[in-house]
């Protein structure tokens, strides 16, 4: 398959065994290179100031203890994805902080595995909005795992939202080779109306020959007047016992899904299977 390195986020959070698990699959399925990456939390700029000027006082940075936490992750990690048969992997310690560090490291990879933001758990250093963050700065496929649920195979039921949007066209494109292993591919297309001439004379039948030239049959589902696309497609998700749902991020602005309460808000804060989403 396509997919030739996969990069997870490592911390040790309680997700994280779940996360690594899922990125250990994935890997193991598609003969790829995992990369573990923990991040110290500190930006680089941290660094650099703490030597920028002899006659200032020190810093009173906890540089070992954020160092010792990381390589106790990354040495955790090392042991999981060793158990779970991975061959090729290594372990990266990066320092940055979560969110810019993890953007950064994602475009020398294929794909990156984060975690579902846990609201219950106290994470100083990692940002609330930690999925979204990457998801907007990687440039690359991101695949959100929801909390620290026993992983299960995904990939063989899968449910695409899809409305003909750029971030829609770029996380079904990225998705292709693992649809083409999957045993059921269902399109879901909400609203067709609403899109304009995106979708053609028939919702859904340009994106079923297109992913039928790719060896990928699909099941369209058309609907109209929903209005909260998120709920419809994680119910749909959820009555069709899909394991993974493919869809765009943020095609409105940021700004604007926050003041609308858009779709992608939605998935992540209440999806309970892997979201595979692009922007």
């Amino acid at each position: 398959m396509w997919y030739k390195t996969v990069l997870v986020h490592v911390d040790q959070g309680r997700d994280a065994a779940a996360r690594i698990a899922v990125a250990a699959q994935l890997a193991l399925a598609n003969g790829a290179h995992l990369v573990g990456a923990a991040m110290t939390g500190m930006a680089p700029s941290v660094f650099a100031a703490a030597g920028l000027d002899p006659a200032s006082p020190p810093l009173l940075l906890p540089f070992d203890a954020l160092r010792q936490e990381t390589t106790q992750a990354l040495d955790a990690f090392e042991r999981q994805v060793s158990a779970l048969g991975v061959g090729s992997y290594e372990k990266r310690e990066v320092q940055d902080q979560a969110g810019p560090g993890m953007s950064m490291q994602a475009r020398y990879a294929d794909l990156l595995v984060v975690s579902q933001s846990d609201r219950g758990a106290l994470a100083p250093r990692l940002r609330a909005d930690f999925p979204e963050f990457v998801l907007l700065n990687c440039a690359r496929p991101v695949l959100v795992v929801p909390g620290a649920q026993a992983p299960a195979p995904i990939g063989r039921h899968v449910l695409v939202g899809w409305n003909g949007s750029r971030e829609a066209t770029r996380a079904l494109s990225s998705a292709i080779p693992l649809l083409k292993q999957a045993r059921q591919v269902d399109v879901a297309v909400l609203n067709p109306e609403s899109e304009g001439d995106v979708h053609g004379p028939l919702a859904g039948a340009d994106i079923a020959l297109f992913l039928a030239r790719h060896g990928v049959t699909v099941n369209v589902q058309a609907r109209s007047g929903v209005a909260d696309v998120g709920g419809a497609l994680l119910s749909m998700a959820a009555d069709a016992g899909a394991d993974l749902l493919v869809a765009g991020a943020y095609g409105h602005s940021r700004i604007g899904e926050i003041l609308l309460g858009g779709a992608t808000r939605t998935l992540l804060a209440s999806a309970r299977l892997p979201l595979w989403m692009a922007r």
